[in-house]
């Protein structure tokens, strides 16, 4: 059954499909694929035609048991978040799989493969924001209270150091640090309430970056190795240029202090227009497209696999006097953009993907900023 022995209509209806669609015979061997499968397990029609399901499939994957069971009933099965990657042929992958029989007697089934990627990490940033709006509740509540005596104790500590003795001194220095630091966190913790309505206008996501990197060549990721892969064509975003600045360079400092323990340390930047993906944003009655994608990637150590999927929640941290509050603000952002933000992670690569919508208007670019320079 390779995609010469389909009905013509049949073939063009599957490889038109964006979900990847395998058809496997009676013994498990695979017999076609369409193009989105090609992409998806990183492998070719006539390196797939040779494998069976079996080769596909992580050892155990329950995948193998419904096409099965499939055959078996000869009817229609979908199965839930199973795990459709193998070593061999890419990463683990959750996805939903829907299985059906092409026919009551011959044993083909045909899979069709929705990952579930994308939605599971848009409902997790929902969750995310939900959990800034309530910190920044709770910090709006609380900061005028906590600041008025956080300022008589700054006051006193002061007051200290000029009266004890040079060994009590250091302890009056401690108890002054340590309250700025407390009225820093809460000063941070505030911009999360911050609903003011944003100044967005059409902007050149390449100038931005290379903002970006000038300041980060010059400060937070000082002699790592940069790259870009840029579009040429990419339209512009609709945003705001300040807060798309302190996106990706908040982006890249996470980058940067991940690599400081890292041989050849290089973070990667590009850009790229992906249409099809659409969501539904608060205060906006259509969905809206976000083709607009940016990725930063390094080659570090890579994100703890228990960290990954709360990485965007406020105090979640792995670094020793973190706060916790750098990815929660750039996630913010994104949301205040209308836009999403994911990340994917293993030892030696680490990527973050910011997806924005296009502006309508036109291009906003700074007479005295050059693209590229």
């Amino acid at each position: 059954m390779k995609p010469k022995e389909l009905p013509g209509l049949s073939t063009a209806v599957l490889q038109a499909l964006p979900q990847p669609v395998i058809v496997s015979d009676q013994n498990g061997a695979i017999v076609f694929v369409n193009y989105a499968a090609e992409a998806f397990f990183g492998a070719s029609l006539s390196v797939l035609s040779r494998q069976k399901l079996d080769d596909l499939m992580a050892f155990g994957s329950p995948i193998v048991a419904l096409v099965q069971q499939v055959i078996e009933r000869r009817a229609p099965m979908t199965e839930y978040r199973l795990n459709a990657g193998s070593s061999r042929f890419g990463d683990e992958r959750i996805v939903d799989v829907f299985a059906s029989p092409l026919s009551d007697t011959d044993g083909r089934v045909a899979l069709l493969f929705q990952e579930r990627t994308m939605a599971d990490k848009i409902d997790r940033q929902l969750v995310s924001r939900g959990a800034a709006r309530s910190v920044s509740g709770l910090a709006s509540m609380l900061a005028h209270e906590i600041k008025n005596p956080l300022s008589g104790i700054r006051g006193a500590a002061q007051l200290l150091e000029q009266t004890v003795t040079q060994d009590e001194a250091p302890l009056a220095r401690l108890i002054r640090e340590e309250t700025d630091r407390i009225v820093d966190l809460i000063d941070r913790v505030e911009v999360f309430g911050d609903d003011r309505p944003m100044e967005r206008e059409p902007i050149n996501i390449h100038a931005v970056l290379d903002r970006v990197k000038l300041l980060a060549r010059n400060g937070v990721a000082r002699g790592i190795a940069f790259s870009e892969e840029y579009d040429p064509s990419l339209p512009a975003v609709w945003g705001n240029r300040d807060q798309l600045v302190q996106v990706f360079l908040n982006l890249v400092k996470n980058a940067g202090e991940a690599l400081e323990r890292t041989q050849s340390p290089e973070i990667r930047f590009s850009t790229a227009f992906r249409p099809g993906i659409k969501i539904s944003v608060t205060g906006i009655l259509d969905r809206i497209s976000l083709p607009l994608e940016i990725i930063i990637e390094d080659n570090g150590p890579g994100v703890p696999a228990e960290i990954l999927p709360i990485l965007f929640d406020p105090f979640v941290t792995t670094k020793q006097n973190g706060s916790g509050l750098g990815l929660a603000l750039v996630a913010k952002i994104v949301g205040d953009h209308g836009g999403v933000i994911d990340t994917e992670s293993r030892p030696g690569r680490t990527r973050f993907r910011v997806l924005l919508p296009v502006a309508s208007g036109p291009l906003s670019l700074p007479p005295d900023e050059e693209v590229g320079a």
